[in-house]
């Protein structure tokens, strides 16, 4: 059944009925309720059950392949009327089990939902949700000369990425991706097991407002199933499409720098990245004049060969090339080593989305076993932290030139908006940091999964082994997620994993979620909780 739910001041779609807008291939659909399944025996199934991170593979008994919001409905139904777990996938990045748990049975994949166009009724840009931020790249810039602040990876579906807040090399100047959050459509299941297709935007009322509130940074697979954004610079009154949303570089500088491990001790070590933490404490306001150039610092494991800086640039700034000097000139300030440039491009815009996505993909799992681990930083490390960064890359025992602790530019325009404006609740950090260790081997996944945990727990010794939201850190980002913060085992800070990840925002997100998904039906490792169902203190 499809009908709707809640209180909506904005258009919601009754009964099928779909509104007008610029389909720019309206042809490229199946006929609603023809969505395509995969079973074990099918050939498919094998590439079809396994995402981005080979440590965990699923065993759906079915997998739907949707390419409509109605085909969504119809797998679901099916799910809900034969009490089989359902899970949802856009873009199978997931660094955790939270869509390969072998408990969910019936398995959405998105990734044939995955349109990209300008919606006039809207008067805002949608997003399907299996779209490839690629091919988002591509096609808004191609057709109205506009992007939206997501991620290097071009393999990344919308879909997560978006949900959990989204950032990238453009969010210090333009924001995080919900602050331009107009609308979300979405697939839930009320008290009486019946499938609704929901719209709910910025400009809803009650119940609606708080299922839009919801998608703006509160995760995926809490909720429902979202198939469709939409999304324009709130406030810009305009009818011309390619004012509504940012409008990216016309080029952009991509630079790296290289400091080779053998020529660094403890202590310059230590310098270097004290100097990239106060760079970032120092222009990571708002009304920073800086807020063109983003940079991370990877500091890969000692095997590895080279602690990297690479920058990213706005090429159109005229005082560009002086801007990437003194950048440089105050990480490198009294480390004694002098740097070997790497890469050196200055590259019209949507090229340089392909060259950073290519860095960025060389840096991720891709299909690897992997375990991240990450926190929100509002400074720069602690003197203790320094050497347990330099002891867990050098000489901890540990061997693995794919492993590394990454410091990754943020702050700018992500922190001028209220923590309790969208969901996404860290909105004065300057950094975040990704610890991250890749491997080949399953017989090999005690050793590594050890190391990674140790950091990680060594740095937030002072606070039960996580990064408790404090002076230096603000807790976790939910797009990098982490089951061991839910693990008594991992976390000891008495603070329960929700408020790493969402903070004070969590009991809202609790209520969207006994609203919209009254039965549970949508769960995993780290999802949202309805408030029945917690005990205090309890994940």
């Amino acid at each position: 059944m499809i009908s709707a739910a809640g209180e909506q001041s904005g258009p919601v779609r009754k009964g099928g009925a779909v509104p007008e807008f610029h389909d720019p291939a309206p042809m490229n659909r199946r006929t609603p309720g023809t969505e395509i399944t995969v079973e074990p025996d099918d050939p498919r199934y094998p590439d079809l059950v396994v995402g981005h991170n080979p440590r965990f593979t699923g065993k759906p008994e079915r997998i739907h392949i949707a390419s409509s919001a109605e085909d969504v409905v119809h797998a679901v139904a099916d799910a809900v009327r034969t009490g089989r777990r359902v899970g949802v996938r856009s873009g199978g990045h997931c660094f955790e089990n939270l869509v390969a748990d072998p408990a969910i049975r019936v398995l959405v994949d998105l990734s044939e939902l995955n349109r990209v166009y300008y919606d006039s009724t809207r008067g805002a840009f949608a997003i399907e949700a299996g779209a490839a931020l690629g091919q988002v790249y591509r096609t808004l810039f191609k057709n109205w000369g506009v992007t939206i602040p997501t991620g290097a990876c071009p393999g990344v579906g919308a879909g997560g990425h978006i949900l959990g807040g989204g950032y990238g090399p453009l969010s210090r100047r333009f924001g995080s991706v919900v602050d331009y959050l107009q609308g979300v459509e979405v697939v839930v299941v009320d008290q009486a097991g019946e499938v609704h297709i929901v719209e709910a935007d910025r400009n809803s009322t009650g119940a609606g407002h708080d299922l839009w509130w919801a998608h703006t940074g509160g995760g995926g697979g809490n909720f429902g199933i979202v198939t469709r954004f939409w999304l324009r610079t709130p406030d810009v009154v305009s009818t011309d499409a390619a004012e509504l949303l940012p409008r990216p570089p016309a080029t952009v500088l991509l630079r790296s720098f290289h400091w080779p491990w053998h020529e660094l001790t403890e202590q310059s070590f230590a310098v270097l990245l004290q100097n990239f933490g106060n760079w970032y404490e120092q222009h990571s306001a708002p009304e920073s004049t800086q807020l063109g150039l983003f940079s991370t610092l990877v500091c890969a494991h000692r095997q590895a060969g080279y602690v990297t800086l690479n920058v990213h640039l706005d090429g159109t700034d005229p005082n560009a090339e002086r801007t990437l000097a003194e950048h440089l000139s105050a990480i490198n300030a009294q480390v004694g080593v002098t740097p070997a440039e790497g890469l050196r491009e200055t590259l019209p815009w949507l090229r340089s989305t392909q060259v950073a996505g290519a860095i960025a993909e060389g840096g991720e799992p891709g299909m690897q076993r992997t375990k991240v681990k990450a926190a929100y930083l509002r400074t720069g490390l602690s003197e203790a932290q320094l050497a347990t960064v330099y002891r867990r890359l050098t000489v901890y025992g540990y061997d693995n030139p794919a492993a590394a602790l990454l410091l990754l530019g943020y702050g700018g325009m992500a922190n001028a908006v209220a923590p309790s404006a969208t969901a996404l609740a860290q909105r004065d950090s300057v950094l975040k940091a990704l610890f991250v260790t890749n491997w080949s081997e399953p017989a090999e996944d005690e050793r590594h999964l050890t190391w990674i945990r140790g950091f990680y727990r060594e740095m937030y010794a002072e606070t039960g082994g996580v990064p408790v939201p404090g002076t230096r850190v603000d807790g976790s980002y939910i797009n990098y997620p982490d089951t061991d913060l839910a693990d008594p085992l991992w976390n000891t800070s008495g603070v329960a994993w929700h408020d790493l990840y969402y903070k004070d925002n969590y009991p809202r997100l609790q209520r969207a979620k006994a609203r919209w998904d009254p039965q549970n039906i949508f769960q995993h490792g780290l999802s949202i909780k309805p408030p029945a169902r917690l005990s205090p203190g309890q994940p």
